[in-house]
């Protein structure tokens, strides 16, 4: 019998001030503190936050994508 892995994912929304590659970062480090055996990510949408006529957030909605444990 071979060993069968079971992924699951999860959605994150996560956001910077710098722009969409830190966001992307942010999400990926926090993600990386609850959730074990993260093997990708797949980002959903790009959005940014104007303020006084100005991009003020850059954000990022991601699929993590993690192995379940035994």
């Amino acid at each position: 019998m071979t060993d069968a892995r079971v992924a699951r994912i999860t959605e994150v929304i996560a956001g910077s001030p710098k722009g969409f590659d830190d966001a992307i970062q942010n999400g990926y480090k926090r993600a990386s503190k609850t959730l074990r055996g993260i093997t990708g990510m797949r980002v959903l949408e790009f959005r940014v936050s104007v303020e006084n006529d100005k991009i003020s957030e850059y954000r990022v909605r991601m699929e993590v994508i993690f192995v379940l444990e035994d």
